[in-house]
């Protein structure tokens, strides 16, 4: 029997991580760690595990003295984390065993790594335990191809206190259609799109409904509705009969603009329980569109197709990009406008940055524009190439939309925008003590010390005579709103906000 201590490092204070929203309902971190939970499941039994996630525990001496071997995953916004976890380590004498997004894209960059199980694990770390238990395991392992998910196993979900997330993870598919040249999500997962069986996919919301989880499911595929025709026939129909018999569980995802082509997908999928879609804008410029082979956004309404997704039952929160090479001084302007008029509350801008093993990456490459890594955080307000606007331009175009989408007055009436404009989804999270008190909290701390007070009771009265039904959503939004104005306050503009 071997001691393995399966580590999650630590993610930076960012737009994602939802630390200030966090405090409200008294959460430690937004996310399980996934992939690492599902590793665990596909271990023999020689193995006793133990899972250390630094967002919400701290990694003691007496963890790294229990374990025998060290399993880590990371992604790139995890990097100075991972680095010093492995430095710690490797102190106490410990073998390394490295695999994910960070280490995949960027295996050299980690010599002080024993072992690389790269690529999907599925198909690379049976290789790594047979070469284990012969006492030869390689450096590297890699794979060749991309694989089936239909032995997937469900995450070991023992592993974890799920009390101490504001979230529960689910995958159904991998890989996306699209080829948008500044992602990494065909370089890592393909471009045809490989699904879990529903069987599947309700096995694992079983075991996540069967432990107590009553509360919010991300499916964390980065292209939903990647093969609309298999949702519609087999997926979306298992979900709204297993949601026939539990209640509780809301889910959102990521898809592509074209879901608002298609209402019978839309539809199917609200009565399934799903209530946000996030999904990649990136510019409101044909121009960039072509520029970045964001094909699917291009010579369509982008404005009428997030409206008819919100108008569904869908919340739309957007992913958009500045700094590309045909991008202007106007650019930034015509962002701000077409965010505040799409009723985008939750608009996560950032500026162009190119990951290894992209298109981007591989052309600015040879144009000797790519300077240093990425920092794996889209709003931070870095870049790891040379624009062609200037870096200086750049930066003070992109600090200009972010000072006004994020404060206050347009913050708020970008819901008010959302509010007027929203479907009626069918889930609804229960109204649990924790988040009566997260109400409460909010009246004190957004209602009376914060500085967006007046614009805080105008939405509670507004929402109460106009939209009483979503109150909660607009309570929930108020708290982002916090999390956002403090991120763009300290990570963007580099000042300490005591509001």
């Amino acid at each position: 029997m071997m001691n393995l201590l399966l580590i999650n490092p630590a993610y930076p204070n960012t737009f994602w991580s939802f630390k200030y929203a966090l405090k409200f309902i008294g959460k430690k971190a937004a996310f399980p760690p996934l992939g690492l939970l599902t590793v665990a499941a596909m271990l023999p039994g020689q193995f006793q595990t133990r899972l250390v996630d630094v967002n919400v525990e701290d990694l003691k001496e007496a963890d790294l003295a229990w374990a025998q071997m060290v399993f880590i995953s990371a992604m790139a916004i995890q990097r100075a984390s991972a680095k010093n976890i492995i430095g710690r380590c490797r102190s106490h004498g410990l073998k390394v065993v490295a695999g994910g997004p960070l280490f995949t894209s960027e295996p050299e960059a980690f010599p002080e790594v024993d072992h690389l199980v790269l690529d999907e694990a599925e198909l690379t770390l049976p290789s790594f335990l047979a070469d284990l238990q012969d006492d030869q395991p390689k450096k590297i392992y890699r794979a060749g191809g991309f694989c089936h998910l239909g032995q997937t196993p469900i995450p070991d979900w023992g592993l974890v206190r799920m009390k101490n997330y504001a979230s529960m993870c689910i995958q159904f598919s991998r890989g996306c259609p699209f080829n948008c040249d500044f992602c990494n999500v065909t370089a890592l997962f393909g471009h045809r799109v490989r699904m879990k069986t529903p069987l599947q996919v309700l096995a694992e919301l079983d075991r996540l409904y069967a432990a107590g989880w009553r509360g919010n499911i991300f499916f964390v595929d980065d292209n939903f509705i990647g093969n609309r025709a298999f949702l519609k026939a087999h997926l979306l129909p298992a979900l709204m009969a297993w949601r026939q018999t539990r209640k509780g569980c809301v889910f959102y995802t990521e898809a592509s603009i074209n879901l608002a082509d298609d209402p019978e997908l839309m539809e199917m999928m609200v009565r399934a329980g799903f209530d946000l879609v996030f999904i990649g804008i990136e510019s409101p410029d044909e121009q960039s569109l072509a520029e970045c082979k964001k094909n699917q956004n291009k010579n369509r309404d982008l404005l009428r197709s997030v409206r008819t997704i919100q108008q569904a039952g869908l919340q739309v929160s957007g992913g958009f990009i500045v700094g590309f090479d045909c991008d202007t001084p106007a650019t930034f302007q015509r962002h701000i406008d077409f965010i505040q008029q799409s009723g985008i509350v939750t608009a996560m801008v950032g500026m162009l940055q190119a990951p290894p093993g992209t298109l981007l990456f591989e052309r600015l490459q040879k144009e000797n524009r790519v300077v240093g890594q990425i920092s794996g955080d889209n709003v931070d307000g870095t870049t790891n190439i040379v624009p062609k606007m200037g870096l200086s331009t750049l930066v003070e175009g992109y600090q200009t939309i972010m000072a006004h989408i994020y404060s206050p007055r347009h913050y708020y009436q970008r819901v008010r925008t959302l509010l007027r404009e929203f479907g009626n989804p069918h889930a609804k999270a229960p109204m649990d003590f924790q988040r009566c008190l997260a109400f409460f909290k909010t009246c004190l701390r957004l209602g009376i010390i914060g500085r967006e007070r007046l614009h805080y009771w105008y939405l509670l009265l507004w929402t109460l005579i106009r939209k009483p039904r979503q109150l909660p959503l607009a309570i929930t939004l108020t708290i982002y709103g916090h999390h956002f104005r403090r991120i763009c306050e300290r990570n963007i503009f580099g000042i300490g906000s005591q509001r």
